[in-house]
C-alpha cells in the first residue's frame, strides 16, 4: 500500500467529525491540558530559579564569598593580612572586627552585630556598603546602619544610637556591660529585613578600642572572589593552622538544600499535571480506535501493514501533544517576557528579597520540561496505537 497512506489518515482523523464530536473535544481538551501543563511549569521553573539566584546573591553580599576566621586558639592579624594581599593580588580582603549588640533607641530594643571594619577596604568587598558610602565621611564613632532598623526607631541621620555591648568591665563593687553612643551617619538597604536590622558598621579603629583590642589584630577576614570555590582551596593551602576559612554556601547549606528540594516536588507535581492532561489523548485515540475499526479491518484487509496502522495513532497522538508543547513554550515565554517586563505582581520587600517577580529560566529545566513532556506524550500514544493494530479483521468485517 502507498506509503503516502499514514499522513493522509492522520489529517483524515484530525478532523472535526459531526458523528461523533465528543473524540474531537477530547483530542481539543488533551491539547488544551498539555499547553496549560507546560506553559505553568516553565513559568514556576522560572521563578524558582530567580528566586533562588535573588537569594543567592543576596547572601553572597552580607555573608561575603569567603570569610577567614581564627580557630578557638589561633587569631588574624595584620601580617596574615599583607601575605594574603601579596599572594593574591585579584582578590579583595577586608579585615573586621565584630561583637554582638543590642541596639536601643529609646525604650525600643534590638539585638544584633556591629562590625568594625576599614571602609575602604569594605567598600571592595561588599556592594551594599560602598553604595551606603556615598556620603560617608568616616567621622569617629559614626555608624552605618541598616533601612529596616531606621524604620523601625524612626531616627535620621545624624542622629545618637545607643549600643549596649555584652562584654564588661569593672565598675566599683560591680560589672556593666560597656555601653557607647554612635553617630547615624549612613544607611544601606541589602533587600533582606533581617540583615538590615541585625548589622551596623562602624570604624575598625573605633571598634577596636571599644573592645580593647590591638590595632593589628581582627577577628577575621572577608574576602571577595568571583569564583569563591575555586579560591576557598587555594588559600586554604596558604593559611597557617591557627586560622580556617570558609565559603558562604557553608552558612546556609540547609536553606538551599530546601529550596532545591522545593524546586524537584513542584517539578514532579506539575509534571503530573501534564500526565493527567495526556489521559485525554489515550481516551481521545481509543475512542478514535473503536470508532474507525471498519475502516482498520478495511485497510489492513487493503494490504496495509500492523506497523503502518500503528504508525497512524503514534503519530496522531504525537502531533496533539506537540501541538500543545510548542503552544505551552510559547505561551509560557511570553508569560515570562511579560512579568518580566511589567510590574504586574508587587511583593512585599520585607518578606521577600526583591519587590518584582525574579524570573530566570535555565536552558537545562527548559530542556528537562520539554523531553520530559514529549516522554509523556510518546507514552499516552503507544498504547492506542498498538491496540489499533491488534484489530482483528474477521471479525470486525463479519460484524459490519
Amino acid at each position: 500500500m502507498n506509503k503516502n497512506i499514514v499522513p493522509y489518515l492522520v489529517k483524515r482523523f484530525l478532523r472535526f467529525d459531526k458523528e461523533q464530536p465528543f473524540i474531537f473535544l477530547s483530542a481539543l481538551l488533551a491539547f488544551l491540558g498539555i499547553t496549560l501543563g507546560v506553559m505553568v511549569l516553565i513559568i514556576a521553573m522560572a521563578l524558582m530559579n530567580g528566586f533562588d539566584k535573588e537569594f543567592k546573591n543576596k547572601l553572597t553580599v552580607m555573608n561575603y564569598p569567603l570569610t577567614i576566621i581564627p580557630k578557638f586558639y589561633g587569631s588574624t592579624n595584620e601580617d596574615l593580612l599583607t601575605t594574603l594581599v601579596n599572594d593574591f593580588p585579584k582578590l579583595s580582603f577586608s579585615p573586621y572586627v565584630i561583637s554582638s549588640v543590642i541596639t536601643r533607641n529609646g525604650s525600643k530594643l534590638e539585638g544584633g552585630y556591629i562590625f568594625g571594619v576599614d571602609f575602604e577596604a569594605e567598600s571592595k568587598v561588599n556592594s551594599i556598603i560602598n553604595k551606603a558610602m556615598s556620603t560617608y565621611n568616616y567621622p569617629k564613632y559614626s555608624v552605618i546602619i541598616g533601612k529596616s532598623l531606621k524604620d523601625e526607631f524612626q531616627i535620621q541621620k545624624d542622629d545618637k544610637l545607643m549600643y549596649i555591648f555584652t562584654q564588661v568591665e569593672p565598675g566599683g563593687l560591680s560589672i556593666t556591660p560597656k555601653i557607647k553612643r554612635f553617630t547615624v551617619k549612613g544607611l544601606f538597604d541589602s533587600g533582606l529585613t533581617a540583615y538590615d536590622k541585625a548589622y551596623s558598621y562602624t570604624d575598625l579603629n573605633s571598634l577596636q578600642k571599644i573592645l580593647g583590642l590591638p590595632s593589628n589584630q581582627y577577628d577575621g577576614i572577608h574576602i571577595f572572589s568571583q569564583n569563591p570555590h575555586e579560591d576557598i582551596i587555594k588559600i586554604r593551602n596558604k593559611l597557617p593552622d591557627t586560622v580556617v576559612i570558609k565559603g558562604w554556601w557553608q552558612d546556609n547549606v540547609n536553606f538551599f538544600a530546601a529550596l532545591e528540594m522545593e524546586k524537584t516536588s513542584l517539578f514532579i507535581v506539575l509534571m503530573l499535571l501534564i500526565l493527567i492532561a495526556s489521559i485525554n489523548i489515550i481516551s481521545s485515540l481509543l475512542m478514535t480506535v473503536m470508532n474507525r475499526r471498519a475502516e482498520i479491518a478495511l485497510l489492513l484487509s487493503l494490504g496495509a501493514s500492523q506497523i503502518q496502522i500503528k504508525k497512524v495513532f503514534l503519530y496522531l497522538g504525537i502531533v496533539i501533544g506537540i501541538g500543545g508543547i510548542i503552544a505551552g513554550i510559547i505561551l509560557g515565554l511570553s508569560g515570562i517576557w511579560i512579568f518580566s517586563s511589567f510590574d504586574i505582581i508587587h511583593l512585599p520587600k520585607d518578606v521577600y528579597p526583591t519587590t518584582t517577580l525574579p524570573l530566570d529560566l535555565s536552558l537545562f529545566d527548559f530542556s528537562l520540561i520539554v523531553l520530559g513532556a514529549f516522554f509523556i506524550v510518546l507514552l499516552s500514544s503507544y498504547y492506542p496505537a498498538k491496540k489499533a493494530s491488534e484489530v482483528d479483521i474477521l471479525t470486525v468485517l463479519r460484524n459490519e
